[in-house]
């Protein structure tokens, strides 16, 4: 009896709110709303054009002053600016000693990097289940996956809000893993007060063109073990000896060793201060983002088809992604048609994201079927991301909202 009284004054709240929301909108935007767009202003623009006129475009000063202010940021010793997150994760597996033969527990739910920089030393990703309520990794499947040939654990702060780190560190701890924070979608988030990316021995942020501050493309591995941060500086550049950074200032020398055969991931100061102009700004913009997640979800929860992304009131979520969940018994339409519908009324939606285990190379390889990761493999069916970024206007979020809720009641069983 109780669940009909709530489920029918749910439905009537909806109505209710419906009819108000379509009084006040609307006709299809005149240009599609872009599911992500980068904050660029003139300050921004100042920042890179200031470099292009300097001369030096490649790694220094700006590469270096980014370095430390990110590294304050985290509060950790140590940030080495880098090419990309993949670059970071890569330099970070490296550094923690893995080889042929090792394992790498990986949530499935993430971006194939995660598990791709595992292969790139022969070693074997252990992809695993996630919470069904963050969509991150899940600590009872992390515990059982450990073995003795596991090296490290990459925990993924899923659209920025935060995995359970104490549980995930005491895991590792006892059995001598290292744990490599995927903070690609964190900053600035934090749990229980500390800043993602302090927490794990290392961890690799993104700044590509869509997360919360960007060089365009760009990430930084930042830890607080300096013997890690030397092997990642150093790997960075073609294994070149620490000297080598330097050789073409008015400081430097042309002589330099190579130490071991390593990559080509350096950032350049092009990149590097754009980064440390986003970096300024990058308090207002995370708070627009808060801003926005709370609109959604505040009129998003109403209706019972929805299910809205947790947040943690003991964490910071730094919303990098809203995840929007379809309660597939109840609603109308499933998951692919809703985002053709939301792009029908202009708006851009996307998902994050497939599970690993689903694409061929890792179903050929391990053999990998749904049915090894039930909360991932459910999720996958009801998941989207909604658009969420700083330079949305009110006008926007209401377009979003109302987009979403027509679609619901136009499908309304």
């Amino acid at each position: 009896m109780f669940d009909k009284l709530s489920t029918d004054f749910a439905s009537k709240a909806c109505e209710q709110h419906l009819a108000t929301t379509r009084a006040i909108v609307r006709a299809p935007r005149r240009a599609p709303l872009p599911f992500a767009q980068p904050d660029i202003d003139d300050h921004d623009i100042d920042a890179v054009t200031e470099v292009l006129r300097s001369g030096w475009l490649t790694t220094g000063s700006r590469v270096a002053a980014f370095e430390g202010l990110f590294a304050e940021r985290i509060g950790v010793r140590n940030a080495i600016a880098l090419n990309s997150a993949t670059a970071a994760l890569h330099l970070a597996l490296d550094a923690a000693g893995l080889e042929r033969g090792d394992e790498v527990v990986v949530p499935t739910m993430t971006f194939t990097a995660c598990a791709e920089v595992v292969r790139y030393f022969d070693a074997t990703p252990v992809l695993v289940d996630i919470e069904p309520g963050s969509l991150c990794i899940s600590v009872d499947a992390l515990a059982a996956a450990i073995t003795e040939r596991t090296r490290a654990v990459i925990p993924v702060h899923m659209g920025g809000g935060p995995a359970r780190m104490d549980e995930i560190m005491a895991i590792a701890a006892s059995s001598g893993v290292a744990v490599v924070e995927d903070a690609a979608h964190a900053f600035p988030a934090t749990y229980r007060g500390r800043a993602i990316g302090s927490i794990g021995h290392m961890a690799a942020f993104s700044f590509y063109v869509t997360k919360t501050i960007t060089t365009g493309e760009g990430g930084m591995l930042v830890t607080d073990n300096d013997s890690y941060a030397e092997r990642v500086r150093s790997m960075s550049l073609h294994g070149m000896s620490r000297d080598a950074w330097n050789r073409y200032a008015g400081a430097g020398t042309w002589k330099y060793d190579v130490v071991a055969p390593g990559f080509k991931y350096n950032m350049t100061d092009l990149a590097a201060a754009l980064g440390i102009s986003q970096l300024k700004k990058s308090d207002r913009m995370a708070e627009r983002r808060k801003e926005i997640a709370r609109r959604y979800s505040a009129e998003l929860e109403l209706y019972p088809e929805l299910q809205v992304p947790e947040a943690d009131p003991r964490d910071s979520h730094a919303w990098h992604l809203y995840v929007l969940r379809l309660r597939t018994d109840v609603c109308g339409v499933g998951r692919d048609q809703f985002i053709e519908e939301l792009s029908l009324r202009g708006i851009k939606a996307s998902v994050h994201f497939i599970p690993i285990h689903r694409f061929t190379y890792y179903r050929g390889k391990y053999g990998y079927v749904d049915e090894q990761f039930p909360v991932a493999s459910a999720e996958a069916e009801r998941i989207l991301s909604l658009p969420i970024y700083p330079s949305m206007s009110d006008h926007d979020i209401d377009d979003v909202i109302w987009a979403v809720t027509d679609t619901i009641e136009t499908h309304r069983r």
